[in-house]
Order: structure tokens, then sequence, then C-alpha cells
């Protein structure tokens, strides 16, 4: 049963929770992220200033990474932190100084609810949807470490297959900065797949402020970590998922729970 965290202020009381754990008990030595799963927005917030047809594009969400997040959850029996509103009201994966934490324009498209922000408004986001997620990513890891486990912390996403007019290669894209014990072996693992193409830190980089998240519950405690890119013309629908999430298990299968992945850096 997944259990769900309690709405804060800026949702209403029938409003869906800012965060949902599935399969919270999961045995595997491992936390799936999924940080844009959704593209809701909070009743009070409106539409956000943004055209519906704008709400389905890549701006709003990563299409396509709350399945492979879910279905990763079953084939790992790992559990899953899944966000339930829409990075265009705040980004879970930016730091709080960022510039696209509560973004005024994405990829050519104003957010108008985003260009007026007040200190309030901003702490209200935080209070409700920032801080819950990445306090119930810190309790299913600290669960896991209680339980003896040194987890690996994987956190799902998807791309756009076309951006400033280029057409993106890659099917996959394996993200990550110092910490090279899981993404290494991955990225071999993914690379020796017929017609498969791996990108190394592209079409986005782990070191260059895109991996928050990656970096508050995987670098700074020394645990092993990765973010997975995939392209989201792939799973956009549920043969895609079924393809690429069984693909991903059987990958991630033969490392989780080897010990050279599986303990805390030293100096972290």
């Amino acid at each position: 049963m997944d259990t769900l965290a309690s709405p804060a202020a800026l949702l209403t009381p029938d409003e869906p929770p800012a965060v949902t754990v599935v399969n919270p008990q999961g045995a595997a030595p491992v936390v799936l992220l999924c940080e844009h799963a959704a593209r809701r927005v909070p009743a009070r917030l409106g539409t956000l200033g943004v055209p519906a047809a704008d709400m389905e594009r890549h701006i709003a969400w990563d299409i396509g990474a709350e399945a492979v997040t879910r279905a990763l959850a079953r084939r790992l029996d790992a559990p899953a932190v899944i966000a339930g509103y829409s990075r265009l009201v705040v980004d879970l994966n930016r730091p709080l100084d960022s510039a696209t934490l509560m973004p005024a324009v994405s990829d050519g498209t104003p957010i108008l609810a985003n260009q007026a922000l007040t200190d309030a408004d901003r702490q209200a986001r935080l209070d409700a949807l920032f801080h819950p997620y990445h306090a119930a990513v810190a309790t299913c890891v600290d669960a896991k470490r209680a339980a003896g486990q040194t987890p690996a912390i994987i956190s799902v996403h998807s791309f756009t297959p076309v951006m400033n007019d280029f057409q993106r290669p890659w099917h996959l894209g394996v993200l990550w900065d110092q910490d090279g014990r899981l993404p290494l072996p991955l990225l071999d693992l993914l690379r020796a797949q017929p017609g498969v193409v791996v990108g190394d830190n592209v079409p986005y980089s782990g070191r260059d402020g895109h991996g928050y998240t990656l970096k508050t519950h995987s670098t700074r405690p020394g645990l092993p970590g990765v973010l997975i890119e995939i392209r989201q013309d792939l799973i956009g629908d549920a043969v895609g998922v079924e393809r690429w999430s069984t693909m991903l298990a059987h990958a991630l299968g033969q490392l989780i729970g080897r010990p050279d992945i599986h303990h805390v850096l030293a100096g972290a």
C-alpha cells in the first residue's frame, strides 16, 4: 500500500498530497525518486497563467517518468518517492537559490504566475511541496540505514527529444557528479544493449546544478547514486514503459547489492 504525506497550507484538504511513497516496505537497498512526475497545479494557483497545451509539454513534467519509476519499484522491490505537483510550481531538483526553482520562463513559455512572486509566495510553495518531498526522501533513506542497509539513490527523469532545434540522439542519459560507483558500471551495462545510445552526463550534467536531489541525498552523505534520463518519445505509452523499465531493472539488478557499491564513502 502507498503512504501519503499530509497536505500543507497551499493545498486544500481535498487535493492530492505533495508526495507519495510507493512500496514503502520494499526490501531492496534502493530508494527511487521521481521529482518531476506530475503536471498538477494546486487549485489556489489556478493555471499559473500557462496555456493548457503547454502544461502537457515537457516544461511542466517529465513525461513517462512516473510510470517508469513505479515499474522499477515493482521490479526491484524498492520504495519510490514520487512528487505530486508540477515542476513549474517549484522544481524539487533545484537548489533554493536557483533561478529555475520557480521559473519565470521555461523553454520560451512565460510562466505568468511566477513573474512577480513575493517572499511569502515562494515560502508557501516551499513549505507545501519542496520541503515535504525532501523530508519524505530523507525518511526513506533513514529507514534503510536504520535497517542496516546503505541504500543507492536512483532518480528517474525524462527529456524532450528536441531542444533548441537539436534532435537529441540519445535513448538514455546517465547523470552523475564525482562518485562513479553506480553510474560507471551502469553505463557499461546499458551500452552493451544492441542499438541503445547512452549518454554520459547528457543531455544534462550531474555537475551543473541539475542534480540537487542527488547531491543532497546521495553525494553529501556518501551514498551511491545516479540520475537516469530517458527520452520521452520512448516512454509515452505502456509498451515503451514496459520495454525501458525492463531494460533498466535488468541492468540495475546486476549492480544492486554489490559490496563495492553499497558502502558509505569515507569523508562524506
